[in-house]
């Protein structure tokens, strides 16, 4: 099942990071964010990363900010700035759910660009022993590693 979400890069951008109104795609237990080629994993007790997110790549270790979308439009933060790409496939539910039209052409601008996401590798990383979040860690620690080995693929 797929979701209409807000999803905006945090890590070296503060507010200001490339933004994205699209479907995402969730895991089982929904801690796991699927969008645009990425597995975001969800900060455990919700604490914020070093760079304001609730959720991290697993695969790079940036953060992101996912939330809702917001029915007033401004899903941005009121401190950053630059346009919010909308999927193209998700354009008419984002403008359903503001109650609008067409779109702010100031503050979003249509793309095509969305990638496809490989969920089962991503899950096969998150749930292999030793990768995602780790057994003995403290309640906020995240173990990453970049790619699976070729005997756990």
């Amino acid at each position: 099942m797929k979701t209409l979400r807000y999803i905006e890069l945090k890590s070296g951008h503060s507010d200001n990071g490339p933004a994205w109104i699209g479907y995402v795609s969730t895991s089982k237990t929904g801690r796991t964010v699927y969008f645009n080629g990425r597995g975001l994993m969800k900060l455990k007790g919700q604490r914020r990363g070093e760079s304001g997110g609730n959720y991290i790549d697993m695969e790079t270790g940036e953060s992101f900010w996912v939330s809702g979308v917001k029915k007033n439009g401004e899903d941005r933060h009121w401190a950053g700035s630059g346009k919010v790409l909308v999927e193209a496939a998700a354009v008419s539910e984002y403008l359903q759910t503001i109650e609008a039209k067409t779109l702010d052409k100031a503050r979003c601008e249509v793309t095509t660009s969305i990638l496809e996401t490989d969920v089962l590798r991503l899950s096969k990383l998150a749930n292999t022993p030793g990768k995602g979040w780790g057994e003995d860690s403290g309640p906020y620690s995240f173990v990453r590693n970049v790619t699976l080995s070729a005997a756990e693929e």
